[in-house]
């Protein structure tokens, strides 16, 4: 009897923790996060820009609930500018509810991701060929300028598939004649590969918050992630101010734990 209380009760502790799981996945954080920048230019002090990630469509989660929502918001907030840093598809399939969002999202710029090549251990991935997020911007080793305030922005894309090979050479992306300059990678620790000046901002995903972890104490373990040095949020480093999103979607499983999906409006401020 008591063997069969205490499977009972594991039985139950598990379908409780997959149920939070599954309505943690679309339980989405919109944050508005102030991010100082060295060598911000005077005129963009409170430049606005939306940072969004991950948001693997094309596989059945309550994450698209999360996406949702937060490409919503960010069309309600109207900012300057609009970055998505990479696995945009898990699976061909979600690639027209792709376009459907982006086509309302203001001055977007993209990078694709490992999964949208399925260069992941997701069994649940397969390949997607996109070359193009019309009218959205998807850059791919490139760069575009764009004038904001009588400056000239410098907006650098990395792509992942070259980047993996070590065949990318992101430092080569920037423009110095530029006023201001973003980088757009998937992977975080690109900043470490960077040297100072080089870009000023650096937007990157990927990791989801670790999307399964752990809490003790003051912090989490991130049972994914253990290694990686750059998880989620705001860093400064020598090469530049860092921004990793928690991204909205998920992958391996719908779920996510401690780990809440974010979509993240930064506001530029001189540091």
């Amino acid at each position: 009897m008591r063997g069969r209380g205490a499977l009972a009760g594991l039985g139950a502790a598990a379908a409780g923790a997959a149920g939070w799981g599954w309505f943690e996945a679309g339980w989405v954080r919109l944050r508005t996060l102030d991010a100082p920048v060295r060598g911000l230019p005077a005129a963009l002090e409170g430049l606005r820009i939306v940072h969004l990630s991950d948001f693997h469509l094309g596989v059945p989660s309550r994450s698209r609930r999360a996406i949702e929502r937060g490409v919503d918001w960010t069309r309600e907030r109207d900012p300057d500018l609009v970055a998505i840093t990479g696995d945009l598809l898990s699976r061909p399939s979600g690639e027209p509810r792709l376009r459907l969002l982006v086509a309302g999202l203001p001055r977007c710029y993209a990078v694709l991701g490992n999964h949208d090549f399925a260069d992941s251990r997701d069994p649940f991935s397969k390949p997607a060929v996109l070359s193009d997020l019309e009218p959205a911007t998807l850059l791919r080793d490139e760069s575009r300028i764009v004038e904001l305030r009588g400056l000239r922005l410098q907006i650098a894309g990395v792509d992942p598939s070259t980047y993996r090979r070590g065949e990318a050479l992101p430092e080569r992306l920037a423009d110095r004649d530029a006023d201001f300059r973003i980088l757009l990678c998937h992977y975080p620790n690109v900043i470490d590969k960077l040297t100072p000046g080089a870009f000023h901002l650096v937007l990157a995903g990927h990791l989801h918050s670790g999307q399964i972890a752990v809490p003790y104490g003051s912090g989490k373990l991130r049972l994914s992630q253990v290694r990686w040095t750059y998880v989620e949020g705001l860093y400064q480093r020598p090469a530049a101010t860092l921004h990793v999103s928690p991204g909205l979607g998920t992958t391996f499983v719908p779920f996510r734990f401690f780990a809440r999906p974010e979509a993240t409006e930064l506001v530029l401020h001189s540091l």
